[in-house]
């Protein structure tokens, strides 16, 4: 293929050169920040030969290439007038030209994601002790209860420090004096000092009574204040003086501005955005229901649903309940639905399998397999689960039916979440979204797709090219397609074993790029899988390129999106072009940290050039370790 021609119709495709504001690449994409994404030729780039998918993600739009990504991306370099001024997809939020509400968008999620784990722990205890009080099997005078209580409910009474440390590492200042500000207002005696009817000032200008304890929005903005203060005195400040000067002025200006202005002013905010839920839900119940539950699965697309988190947490900080957190959980059983129908409906033994098991995934709450890979892909069946989960909210609204805790995703392990007085209408919502989804579903049906019956006169030349053949490892091995040879393909990490269809990205979950499986690893390296050779190792250390010495490609890719870490946490032991035998090591990554940046470490490893084998054949293993079988590409 054409290297340069492909990358002038992308250029061209994508809106032209004007269009584009940044561009880098991945191990496999094109990443491009666009001025304007409706310019782009979307439905053309898909059916482009050489182009495997296409994708809007984060305000990112991805054209997935493989592993001729570096070649076409210098060939579309080459061929713009000026500089793309390419920077780390990080970085893509500073852009001038960003979309104002997606940077907001942006900015609630890179705040919310990472603190989420904490969020989720202390909700699901907190579920769990209410279970044991309603059914008498602890004491609520007890010290037990007590402990527990105070361990479920710290990250919520603390909730400012916390939020302190995510904002300030969102906006790129010190995290530790994001912490020192929130524990500032969170101090006893300024509590007890701001207690309601106290007369308190602060060099004469008026303190206005606020309870930050559980807050969101006061620290939000005291922060992002915070991050101007800080770089503005780092500027003038003498490096001999910064570690002294820097905190000490930030903190000296901060908190007396977040305590006679901003907090007020957050709590006035908060108040009326949990007041205005409250309200439409209470007198609006089931409409509100109708449009929120039908609408949920759709912002979670778009990434809105983000915007909602900081008024949940602030319904049952200040309300002991929330409205929202059940029609979300409506949404995403209507996902579950929706897959499981057409796991009933489809005659193909494949989609029956994946959409059994994104279903299964879905109920759990991991609705992005099943949304992306199955309901989407087939297109009515997503209008199913916005019907069911438009039709169970408006049935768990009319009965206003709460949610008390956030803990959990929202799928059956969030059912804590919900235990309380409408704990009833909340199961009977989860039936309704469910099976409406799943009936209408098989009623509207979808086009299915038939299955391929093998010929046994067919050799693999014969066999139609995919997508994914167009791959650099070509040119790598003179292994003849003709000549495919079965390829054992050992595990690289100790982990669990996942369908790729769990992976929570189209292009690996739809076998865009290729097939195999994913690991969801307990350890932090990867060794060679098989013999042969490194040929392409990306500059952030996630994905990992290799050839078998019979012909096999492959790609390892280390979690979802961790090309944004831009090598952090990513220790490479070989470079491309290295001689590898099975149980080499080839990359140690610290998964702890990853995951606390807010990533997935799940690892997909797959063929890529899968026109030269007709199937996977898994080792029927659940967990593995390293040089263990994990499957083999048939011939």
């Amino acid at each position: 293929m054409d290297k340069q021609q492909l990358s002038k119709d992308i250029l061209k495709l994508v809106g032209g050169e004007e269009n584009i504001d940044q561009v880098t690449h991945c191990m496999t994409r094109l990443r491009f920040n666009l001025n304007d994404n409706k310019k782009a030729d979307k439905a053309t780039l898909k059916n482009t030969p050489g182009v495997m998918g296409v994708m809007e993600n984060g305000g990112q739009f991805q054209v997935i290439i493989g592993n001729d990504v570096p070649v076409v991306y210098n060939a579309l370099v080459g061929n713009m007038s000026k500089s793309p001024d390419a920077k780390p997809a990080a970085s893509s939020g500073t852009s001038k030209k960003k979309n104002p509400l997606s940077a907001v968008f942006d900015f609630i999620s890179g705040v919310f994601t990472p603190i989420l784990p904490a969020i989720t722990g202390a909700g699901m205890l907190k579920g769990i002790v209410a279970l044991l009080l309603t059914f008498g099997w602890i004491d609520a005078t007890s010290s037990t209860y007590i402990i527990l209580s105070a361990i479920g409910d710290g990250a919520f009474y603390f909730l400012p420090i916390i939020l302190g440390i995510s904002t300030a590492r969102k906006l790129g200042s010190n995290m530790y004096i994001g912490a020192a500000i929130g524990a500032s207002v969170m101090h006893p005696t300024i509590t007890a000092l701001l207690a309601p009817g106290e007369n308190v000032s602060f060099i004469g200008l008026p303190v206005v009574a606020a309870t930050y304890a559980s807050s969101v929005i006061p620290i939000l903005i005291a922060i992002w204040l915070a991050s101007y203060v800080e770089k503005a005195i780092d500027k003038v400040t003498h490096a001999s003086l910064k570690l002294i000067v820097v905190p000490t002025v930030t903190l000296l200006i901060i908190v007396p501005v977040m305590m006679i202005a901003v907090g007020p002013l957050g709590v006035i905010i908060g108040n009326g955005l949990t007041d205005g839920i409250n309200w439409l839900f209470n007198n609006a119940g089931l409409f509100a229901g109708l449009l929120v539950g039908g609408a949920f699965s759709l912002l979670i697309i778009t990434g809105m649903h983000y915007a909602l988190v900081p008024i949940m947490i602030g319904s049952i900080a200040t309300l002991g309940y929330d409205y929202l957190i059940p029609l979300m959980m409506m949404a995403n059983f209507a996902q579950a639905g929706s897959a499981l129908g057409v796991s009933l409906k489809s005659k193909n033994k494949q989609i029956k399998s994946l959409s059994a098991s994104t279903g299964v995934t879905a109920l759990m709450g991991i609705t992005e397999p099943a949304m992306y890979g199955v309901n989407m892909r087939f297109k009515k069946p997503f209008v199913a689960a916005l019907i069911g989960a438009a039709i169970s909210g408006a049935f768990v609204s009319f009965f206003q039916t709460k949610a008390y805790v956030i803990g959990g995703l929202a799928g059956l392990s969030g059912i804590p979440m919900i235990i309380g007085p409408t704990f009833v209408y909340a199961l009977i919502g989860i039936i309704v979204a469910v099976v409406v989804s799943a009936v209408l579903t098989y009623i509207i049906g979808f086009e299915d797709v038939p299955e391929a019956v093998p010929s046994a006169e067919a050799t693999p030349a014969a066999e139609p090219t995919t997508p994914a053949a167009t791959t650099s490892a070509s040119a790598v091995t003179a292994v003849e397609e003709t000549k495919a040879l079965d390829q054992d393909v050992f595990s690289p990490i100790t982990g669990e074993v996942k369908s790729l269809s769990e992976v929570p990205d189209p292009a690996f979950s739809e076998e865009i790029m290729g097939k195999g499986f994913a690991i969801q690893p307990s350890e932090g390296r990867v060794v060679s899988p098989i013999n042969g050779t490194v040929f392409s190792l990306s500059k952030s250390g996630h994905a990992i390129g290799l050839v078998s010495d019979d012909g096999a490609e492959m790609l390892i890719h280390i979690g979802i999106d961790t090309v944004k870490l831009k090598g952090q946490f990513f220790s490479p032991k070989v470079q491309a072009g290295a001689k590898v035998a099975v149980g080499d090591v080839l990359m140690e990554f610290d998964r702890e940290e990853i995951e606390k940046a807010g990533y997935t470490t799940i690892t997909p490893v797959i063929i890529t050039n899968m026109h030269q084998y007709h199937s996977i054949e898994s080792a029927g293993r659940t967990t593995i370790k390293e040089k263990e079988l994990l499957f083999t590409a048939k011939a």
